[in-house]
């Protein structure tokens, strides 16, 4: 019996259509399996892809990140071939290598494997990511660190390593391809931080993905001043001083992908910390439509940036996506027709067609002395990167009383207590009431994998908080699970949760009454402004998010 080829399954399993393989196999590079065409298309997910196979051929599906792999296993396999035909082997049994691959049907690979090693292949499946930061992981930190002469090494060995030629640009030096790699596979994953933590005997580092932090891959402490050193020339930074903190910027290209690299140190008592936010660049920009919004929030907040005139506040903590939801605010506003000013410390994301100016306090260039050369600029819409004074709040107010559209972040929990937080300020009740268009607060919830996400009955104290919230007739919810798409965390990717605030004259009139929280927290919610839990819940009854996400960063 003729084997089947991966694009014939997938029609028989309906996951695309006769006209969809024509189109991949009209595409496709000579290099390229059928099965990447498909996915780089957005016909078909690579999970669903091996969840398919899994069914049909038994090639079990693994998650990769969960094996810890010996160096005499990758020796069996040379690295360039790894590389090549994304392949990772995990352990021998008996006279079989157990291999990882990503496309188990290719035949060729299998028996390249037998010939290769003397073994015989048995093979298991895993997506492209997970074998190519395995590669990274294994092979290329393991080929630098031999370069440096660490990778025997035992952390226990604290000689230091001194600087040398970190000048130079040239990307065969093996420190130079250790920073690479630990970026590299930063992107692979995802991971929006990356942290170096100086201990006792050894360096860390840890990645950021969906907004939990794991440690990733750990070096002996002799490697950290030169790791520290590479960081701060790449980024700009002063090589000389280690007393004090500082902040760079790098932008680059990664993986094919542009990113925007920030970098903060901060001296500790076992050396400098380094924090490197990651910005990807590379991704379609963002919109209103594109930010997570639901339907009536989408229109209410399309209805907030025609205004001509007001102030735009969007709250929450630090990392629940504000500025993500400005940019995107922004962007909607970006026309030839507008002249867009911000000012902001950092500039985050640089968009052509709008004025960013960056703050720099020690020339006091400061938020408030920005703004009063801004105003003179002839702007239509003005973005506040965040407002931390009184001062900068007056500004804005009046910015937004003379004819302009004012877009800011401030710090609050929710959005009425933005309110009461700008009278803490100083900022008077009237010029409040006058200007104030509109809230946005906002938090990040992790996203269910759709692979392996599964219903399931509410429990007691979630059936009472879903009838609290108007949502008694759910009988199921979402839960997480763990797959090997999601390497066994049951998320993939994060969603925005949104408590949208249009001021109206009711608002308006109690603000200028001095009226408490409560008064205004039921007079918007009578003018359709949902708390934080409600717009969470919606989306745990969605299949997006789960209750405890939402509990977690929702509920008071």
């Amino acid at each position: 019996m003729a084997l089947k080829r991966i694009g014939d399954i997938l029609l028989e399993h309906r996951l695309i259509t006769p006209e969809q393989l024509n189109e991949a196999l009209a595409v496709k590079q000579p290099n390229e399996r059928i099965g990447q065409v498909l996915v780089r298309l957005g016909y078909v997910s690579e999970g669903a892809i091996l969840k398919t196979l899994e069914t049909t051929t038994g090639i079990q599906r693994i998650t990769l990140g969960k094996y810890d792999l010996d160096e005499t296993i990758l020796n069996l396999i040379d690295e360039n071939f790894a590389r090549q035909n994304k392949v990772v082997p995990l352990k021998v049994e008996g006279n079989h290598l157990h291999v990882a691959v990503s496309d188990p049907l290719d035949f060729g690979v299998i028996e390249d494997l037998r010939v290769l090693t003397g073994y015989k292949p048995r093979a298991f499946s895993a997506t492209v990511q997970e074998i190519e930061t395995a590669i990274e992981k294994y092979y290329g930190f393991n080929r630098t660190l031999e370069a440096l002469g660490l990778k025997n090494e035992t952390s226990s060995n604290v000689e230091v390593i001194q600087d040398a030629d970190l000048e130079k640009e040239d990307d065969e030096t093996p420190i130079v391809q250790l920073v690479n790699q630990i970026l590299a596979s930063a992107v692979f994953q995802r991971a929006s931080d990356i942290h170096i933590d100086p201990l006792d005997t050894q360096v860390i580092v840890r990645y950021r993905v969906d907004g939990v932090m794991d440690t990733v891959r750990d070096f002996p402490i002799r490697i950290h001043p030169q790791m520290i050193s590479r960081i701060k020339v790449m980024s700009g930074m002063d090589i000389t001083e280690s007393r004090i903190p500082q902040d760079g910027r790098i932008q680059t290209v990664i993986n094919g992908k542009s990113v925007d690299l920030r970098i903060s140190t901060l001296p500790t008592v076992r050396g400098e910390k380094v924090v490197m936010r990651i910005l990807d660049l590379s991704g379609n920009e963002n919109r209103i439509g594109t930010v997570g919004f639901n339907e009536t929030e989408e229109a209410t907040m399309r209805d907030l940036i025609k205004k001509s005139s007001g102030i735009i506040l969007v709250s929450g903590p630090t990392g629940s996506g504000k500025t993500t939801t400005l940019y995107a605010a922004l962007n909607e506003l970006n026309t030839p027709g507008v002249n867009i000013i911000t000012v902001e410390d950092p500039v985050e994301i640089r968009v052509q067609g709008i004025n960013q100016v960056q703050v720099h306090a020690e020339v006091d260039m400061t938020f408030a002395n920005a703004l009063r050369a801004i105003l003179r600029q002839d702007p239509n819409v003005v973005m506040i990167g965040e407002i931390r004074d009184v001062e900068t709040a007056e500004i804005a107010v009046r910015a937004s009383l003379t004819g302009h559209l004012v877009l800011s972040t401030i710090h609050t929990n929710d959005a009425v207590k933005t309110i009461t937080r700008l009278l803490d300020m100083g900022v008077e009740a009237f010029q409040i009431s006058s200007s104030l268009a509109g809230v946005i607060s906002q938090r990040l919830v992790r996203r269910l994998c759709e692979e392996c996400k599964y219903q399931d009955e509410p429990t007691g104290p979630e059936r009472i908080m879903l009838e609290k919230y108007g949502y008694g007739n759910v009988e199921k919810i979402y839960r997480a699970k763990g797959c090997a798409s999601c390497n066994n965390k049951g998320f993939y990717g994060r969603a925005g949760i949104f408590e949208i605030l249009s001021v109206n004259d009711e608002l308006r009139r109690l603000i200028n009454n001095g009226a408490d929280v409560m008064d205004m927290t039921e007079a918007a919610r009578k003018n359709g402004c949902r708390p934080l839990v409600e717009a969470g819940l919606e989306k745990v009854i969605n299949g997006i998010t789960t209750f405890d996400e939402v509990m977690k960063v929702a509920y008071e």
